[in-house]
């Protein structure tokens, strides 16, 4: 969903390249995205697993789930959880994790209508190329009553903390990457695509546009990362 030239990345999301680019970063990936949010990412986990208010025995969507991290703090509910994530390369690198693992691609979705209590999807809507699309599609697939929880970067609060987190974006995240990622030019990508992402009450809007109904948000870590929930 990125094309890239030289060290920059293109915001145009065309689903072959995005998937190739996330394909290309699997191997480091998990150690990379710790590295870059200084070990908050464990934290950004744990508080999605919360706003789901999982129960044992549940069906849960966990899409754009990588290597399946996510999907196995989402178990520690005891709830059934499904990763699905539309890089193969992805899956493939979380294949020793015991949790079921299913391709697919957020805007047809190999899910019958109403089969979830819950769905969520992390730092991924951001890649979708039509996320307004995906967001009618994550409703199709969940139940009447059911709950999403959106975790995604999002816009600071505070304007000197943006000030700061906004350079550390665009200079310091790429020059980390270099360091520790196999691909640096997908930060770039990640940098400039969070800087182009609507704010939490935008999205809110866009969440609700789309079928969905109560939607609130949280902000994590100063509105580094919001967490909007939202009921089918």
């Amino acid at each position: 969903m990125a094309t890239t030239h030289g060290s920059r990345a293109s915001l145009e999301k065309d689903p072959h390249q995005v998937a190739s680019m996330f394909d290309a970063v699997a191997k480091r990936y998990d150690l990379t995205n710790t590295i870059l949010s200084f070990g908050q990412d464990r934290s950004w986990r744990r508080a999605t697993r919360s706003a789901l208010q999982l129960k044992p025995g549940e069906r849960v969507l966990d899409l754009a789930a990588g290597t399946g991290v996510s999907t196995v703090e989402l178990g520690r509910s005891g709830a059934w959880c499904v990763a699905t994530d539309f890089s193969k390369g992805m899956l493939q690198q979380g294949i020793h994790r015991r949790v079921p693992m299913v391709a697919g691609d957020a805007m047809h979705l190999p899910y019958t209508d109403a089969v979830f209590d819950a769905a969520t999807i992390s730092f991924g809507l951001r890649n979708v190329s039509d996320f307004d699309a995906g967001l009618r599609e994550i409703a199709r697939v969940t139940k009447p009553g059911g709950r999403l929880v959106v975790s995604e970067f999002s816009t600071p609060v505070l304007g000197p903390f943006r000030t700061v987190y906004m350079e550390y974006l665009m200079k310091a995240l790429p020059k980390v990457a270099r360091a520790v990622s196999s691909n640096p030019d997908a930060y770039v990508y990640l940098a400039e695509s969070i800087r182009a992402w609507p704010t939490q009450p935008e999205l809110a809007k866009r969440i609700e546009a789309a079928g969905w109904r109560n939607v609130q948000w949280r902000n994590l870590t100063g509105g580094i990362v919001a967490l909007h929930r939202a009921t089918r």
